[in-house]
């Protein structure tokens, strides 16, 4: 065994092996896995090896396209039959919510260039003819789509990472991993000692275990899933001798299960719920090919669906049920990237879709240690995207539900229930009390809209079908009202959000956003650093704010920060909630070493409301006898303030356009600053409004969000950031690369488009924008504009359709509408309202 490499992988499942394949093949030959038994010895062993290219989030439906191209590649290259089959996948929808979702995913796979075909009923049954296809509005197929065998497949990855250099020790467990002085990390094995440069953990059910080794709470627990694998079916041989086709992948997801044949029978796997987290301090030690007992009870309710739906089914004895673990995270999608507060650890964890992830997972994660970035935004599956919140007990409840609604449904403006409220603001009682509907950001709860009193859904339009998988709004909240109904269209929730809006617009409005991250730079050195890393100029003055952006190497954006100059040598930084971790991570990690700089977290210190509207300044003056007058406050700017008996950082600057102050104030001082503005406001119309009507007014301004209008794919100057971007104030991080992309022209060009002739829908993000027959961009973000009165979406395109004016087409729910560049910011373009 070797006793020094570049980069050491711990874990030899198919993720791992992936891993440690797409370093060697970008050149590291000088690589190291260990494994404690056997390659697959884990998960993989008994996956049931299927394909899905479905998927919701950009991120993982990149990883997992890659991954199927790429698997067919690696049988060629090393000779090795992987087991992949393309028999294609079929996805049923009995209801019109599960149509619409399909059609808002066909429009996500199009931009991804993932083939997606629409089925009618007939034709389902020309591909499965032993299928009842009762009930069946109609399906999806992926004609690329299929399975593969786990061992196959992982064993192929290791010749292939062999034949290039890297070295494969079985039968080896790490003991410790400690880091060293210099920056190296010494990785302990009962077979010696390795000194790397780079650890990754790809350890599976181990890596709470593993993160132990390090101080890392990893947010992952695994739970059991079962399948059931039937004795062969004479009409499936029979057919198969005749020289039939081998069936399709079939997926019902109103009833949460998929099949496919296997051996001449049936492979039925179900998502149930009540299924329990495992594992939960990880494995014993002698842990090796390990399942659970089964328990058919719980799968009962599944199997008479599957049953009814391929009655096949139901004249075949069971051959055998598998019952194993597989590794879950709070939202069911994967963590692949760096590890928090540790450089050089690398995390390619949570792997709920392992087989099918393992590809793509590998080759970004391989790019992101090897060339700095990865090629593709992966936002969506950055381990940071969890906080310290994400403890045992959370995870036990969050992966449970994950696991447990892997098929329903994903609404948009979900919002699932578990493990919630968690962390709240103080105001959280004053909202609630007031109507708020919450939604949940980095384990906060902050109002979504605001009900009025005794609102409810009428019952007839909650859970109207009768499938296993229906769900369509949230639990009864604490009024034991259910308020809320979820749709990929406008819902109940559309009208309130409006009213919400146009009184910040012609009155005043107050938002609680104490979810914003929030940190002090301070130090000698503060500035320097901060000019260093910042592609916008940082404030010189005291008392000025800026938004600043952190590129990536590439050019791309990586975080955006409000930068406030409190004191000489003292920043206050404000970014999205949703990114605390990852924010603060990336920026210590670029602290200089010299100890010229000190940056403190201080987000649950210190709380954020922002107050809005035309009367704005008339309910602040009432509490404070600073001049909030143009001259004597202006935009832009930043002060500490008395607001009544308390005190704020009072901010001339918000998210919705309006004549408004961000104040940020000691966190215990939250319900008597509240209670003075709405007691202020009384007499000007103060009403408190969420986050959806932000939204819909920072649509109006072609206001950018991470990781929707800025991302790495994008160069910031794709983005329009021309006027936050400048390559002649000195050197930052990514300004070469952003210098060299401008040289080399544009391939994306933002845009904000007015949407023609929708009725009950509005673009959301994601969907495909065409000229003709042409694909042509992709939408970031979409909503209705109450203030214009008109349906906005937000988007890239290709550059030269960018011109004010131009017609495009965009494909909302699988129809499509006339769409018209319109001018950025199409609210107050010159900001008279922000400046009033």
């Amino acid at each position: 065994m070797r006793t020094h490499a570049r980069a050491v992988v711990i874990g030899g499942g198919v993720v791992g092996v992936s891993t440690l394949y797409h370093l060697a093949r970008k050149g590291w030959s000088d690589v190291v896995l260990l494994e404690r038994r056997e390659l697959t010895s884990g998960s993989t062993w008994h996956a049931a090896g299927l394909l899905p290219l479905f998927n919701m989030s950009y991120s993982v439906g990149q990883i997992h396209k890659y991954s199927v191209r790429f698997y067919q590649e690696l049988a060629e290259e090393t000779g090795m039959d992987t087991g992949f089959r393309k028999v294609t996948n079929v996805r049923l929808a009995r209801t019109k919510d599960r149509w619409d979702e399909y059609m808002y995913y066909a429009g996500v796979a199009r931009t991804l260039g993932v083939d997606v075909k629409v089925l009618t009923a007939s034709e389902v049954k020309d591909l499965w003819p032993y299928v009842n296809v009762d009930g069946i509005l109609g399906a999806i197929q992926h004609p690329e789509d299929g399975y593969i065998q786990p061992a196959d497949l992982t064993q192929a990855l290791a010749r292939g990472a062999r034949a290039r250099g890297a070295e494969i020790n079985r039968k080896t467990t790490v003991t410790g991993i400690e880091r060293q002085p210099d920056g190296d990390w010494l990785v302990k094995t009962d077979k010696g000692d390795i000194t790397c440069e780079h650890v990754v953990s790809a350890t599976g059910n181990f890596v709470r275990k593993t993160g132990e080794m390090v101080g890392l709470d990893i947010p992952v627990i695994p739970v059991e899933h079962q399948y059931i694998v039937t004795e062969p079916h004479p009409a499936i041989q029979e057919h198969r001798r005749n020289g039939g086709l081998e069936l399709c992948v079939l997926r019902e997801s109103d009833s949460s299960w998929y099949m496919r044949e296997e051996a001449g029978g049936l492979l039925l796997g179900p998502y149930e719920k009540g299924a329990p987290c495992c594992y939960v301090d990880g494995p014993d030690e002698k842990s090796e090919y390990e399942l659970f007992q089964e328990d058919l009870e719980r799968l009962e309710p599944h199997i008479e669906t599957a049953i009814e739906r391929v009655p096949y089914f139901g004249e075949v004895g069971i051959k055998q049920v598998f019952n194993g673990a597989i590794a879950y995270t709070p939202d069911g999608s994967p963590i692949v990237g760096p590890a928090w507060g540790l450089k050089n650890f690398w995390l390619n964890e949570g792997h709920s879709f392992g087989v099918t992830a393992a590809g793509g997972a590998g080759w970004q994660l391989a790019e992101w240690i090897v060339e700095g970035e990865p090629s593709i935004d992966m936002m969506g599956v950055d381990p940071r995207r969890f906080g310290p919140y994400a403890s045992r007990g959370y995870l036990k409840q969050k992966n449970e539900e994950a696991y447990a609604n892997v098929f329903t449904l994903h609404y948009p403006d979900e919002e699932r229930a578990a493990a919630r409220p968690l962390k709240t603001a103080p105001c959280y009682g004053r909202m609630a009390g007031l109507g708020a509907v919450f939604g949940s950001v980095y384990g906060w709860e902050r109002p979504n809209w605001f009900a009025p009193d005794g609102y409810e859904v009428p019952a007839d339009e909650l859970d109207v079908d009768d499938t296993l998988t229906s769900h369509n709004h949230p639990p009864a909240d604490h009024t034991g009202r259910i308020r809320e109904r979820w749709s990929f269209r406008r819902s109940n929730y559309f009208p309130f959000v409006g009213e919400e809006c146009r009184n910040v617009h012609e009155n005043v409005g107050v938002l609680d956003m104490t979810a914003f991250a929030k940190c002090t730079v301070t130090g000698p050195g503060a500035e320097a650093w901060l000019d260093s890393i910042l592609a916008n100029r940082i404030p010189k003055k005291v008392g000025r704010l800026t938004l600043c952006h952190l590129l990536s190497r590439n050019g791309g954006v990586r975080s955006e920060f409000t930068v406030f100059k409190a004191r000489e040598n003292a920043y206050y930084l404000v970014s999205a909630g949703a990114f605390e971790r990852h924010d603060h991570d990336c920026l210590q990690k670029l602290l200089p070493d010299d100890g010229s700089v000190q940056m403190v977290p201080i987000t649950a210190k210190v709380g954020v409301l922002v107050l809005a509207g035309p009367r704005s300044r008339d309910v602040l003056q009432k509490l404070t006898d600073t001049d909030l007058s143009n001259a004597g406050f202006p935009w832009l700017t930043g002060k500490r303030i008395s607001v009544g008996n308390a005190v704020a950082d009072a901010m001339r600057v918000n998210f919705v356009g309006e004549l408004g102050w961000e104040l940020h104030h000691p966190i215990e001082m939250q319900n008597t600053i509240f209670d003075h503005l709405m007691a202020a406001g009384s007499d000007f119309g103060i009403r408190p409004f969420g986050i959806r009507a932000m939204d819909s007014m920072r649509l109006e301004k072609s206001y950018r969000l991470i990781p929707r209008e800025l991302s790495i794919e994008y160069a910031a100057l794709e983005s329009g950031l021309d006027r936050f971007v400048h390559p002649n104030k000195g050197d930052f991080i990514g300004r070469d690369a952003l210098v060299e992309w401008q040289q080399k022209g544009i391939r994306n060009r933002f845009v904000t488009m007015e949407v023609h002739g929708v009725t009950d829908v509005d673009a959301r993000g994601n969907e495909a924008i065409w000229l003709g027959d042409d694909l042509v961009g992709r939408a970031t973000s979409g909503g209705y504009g109450w203030r214009l009165g008109k349906s906005l979406a937000l988007a890239m395109v290709r550059p030269d359709l960018g011109e004010i004016g131009s017609e495009l087409e965009i494909q909302i729910l699988g129809d499509r509408y006339r769409a018209t560049v319109i001018e950025e910011s199409p609210f107050d373009p010159q900001n008279e309202r922000l400046r009033g």
